[in-house]
């Protein structure tokens, strides 16, 4: 396949995968703004809370290392990321018919385990792409994805008074049924024709700039607890009920307006870059609820998250394909995905130990800390790019 082919068929395939994941971001966040509020209504504690959501993001991380593994072996990406789909919407139905926080675990579990299409979809992307719009692809995407949770969010702040919690989850399964179909009517499974997957993958024979970012992406992803934290504080701080969904909304609109610019600045000024100034925006959201925890102070801090979701979500994915072999992109994308989910499950579940026990700063002081320390070695390594 010529370059301008692989272009055009990598746009084409980008087009339509944003389109399925702005549909079921769409479903995705009809629930996320009041999921911690909805969690904490059936009797769970933070801890609790913090041990679904670390959950949740350790079933993505393992689920995407198997399907990448499973999807190089086989050489097929369509049919994970068909049956992704499809999970998401069992496990949404099982959410609206949930009655105590345990029930949800299960749920949960399918839910998350969903992403199994990620490391499929990314390696078909990345496979796809040319080095120069790379970014841009992943950008695209990622925009897509914040422009469905936006979506989605607004159709919770008008819904959610009117339905409540259980008819809203219940509504919220139907787009992923819509995405589902995309998937399998639109996408055209590439042909390949490279040699089959000889080995299994060794971490020691990669490049060493991707060890080491696989290091340091744990480090920070161990203070990087999930949002539900974020909308707690914001809770106590004297956010009315109401208004909780609107955070969600100003963090989630403001990633997707820069996922795409970001993504595009990284094919320019290279991945680093724009990692480091990923990770300043987190240090800066841990410092302003640690200093100025006011309204003004915390929707501060939501655009600030917002701009990390936007720039480091699309750029180390870009970065992770780039510097992996290309026999084993989708092994090496699952692998690191599972790395952040692992770490995730620790820190979400770490950072609800630490509010219990002590108060909700603790969290946010731990992860100043790991964010600076990640931060310094980001700087020491040496990308080829």
């Amino acid at each position: 396949m010529s370059s301008s082919q692989n272009s055009k068929e990598g746009r084409k395939a980008v087009t339509i995968f944003g389109w399925a994941s702005f549909l079921n971001d769409l479903g995705s966040d009809i629930i996320f703004p009041v999921w911690p509020l909805f969690v904490r209504s059936l009797g769970a504690s933070m801890s609790a809370l913090g041990f679904l959501d670390g959950l949740g993001q350790a079933l993505v991380s393992i689920s995407q290392a198997f399907s990448g593994y499973i999807s190089d072996r086989i050489h097929k990406r369509k049919l994970f990321i068909w049956l992704g789909y499809i999970m998401g919407t069992i496990a949404r139905i099982g959410y609206g018919l949930s009655t105590k926080w345990w029930h949800l675990i299960p749920f949960k579990a399918l839910d998350r385990t969903g992403k199994i299409r990620s490391a499929p979809r990314d390696a078909m992307i990345s496979q796809l792409s040319g080095d120069e719009e790379r970014g841009r692809n992943f950008g695209f995407l990622r925009m897509m994805d914040n422009l469905g949770a936006f979506s989605g969010i607004v159709l919770c702040i008008i819904l959610f008074p009117l339905l409540g919690y259980r008819k809203l989850f219940l509504l919220a399964a139907i787009p992923s049924v819509f995405a589902a179909v995309l998937i399998m009517a639109k996408i055209r499974e590439p042909e390949d024709k490279k040699s089959k997957f000889r080995k299994p993958l060794s971490f020691k024979g990669l490049n060493p700039a991707l060890k080491m970012f696989f290091l340091v992406s744990g480090i920070f992803s161990t203070g990087a607890f999930s949002y539900s934290f974020l909308l707690i504080f914001a809770r106590e701080v004297g956010f009315k009920f109401g208004f909780i969904p609107v955070l969600y909304l100003i963090f989630t609109a403001v990633a997707s307006l820069f996922s795409l610019p970001l993504g595009r600045l990284s094919d320019r000024l290279g991945r680093k870059f724009v990692l480091i100034i990923s990770y300043v925006f987190w240090i800066l959201v841990c410092g302003v609820f640690l200093v100025y925890p006011t309204p003004f102070g915390i929707l501060v801090g939501f655009v600030l998250y917002g701009l990390h979701r936007g720039a480091i979500d699309p750029v180390q994915r870009a970065l992770v394909s780039e510097l992996a072999p290309s026999e084993y992109k989708a092994s090496i994308l699952g692998s690191f995905q599972m790395l952040i989910g692992l770490t995730a499950l620790f820190a979400s579940f770490l950072a609800g130990v630490l509010w219990d026990k002590f108060n909700s700063s603790a969290p946010f002081y731990l992860s100043f800390m790991l964010s600076v320390i990640s931060l310094i070695l980001l700087t020491t390594i040496r990308f080829e790019e």
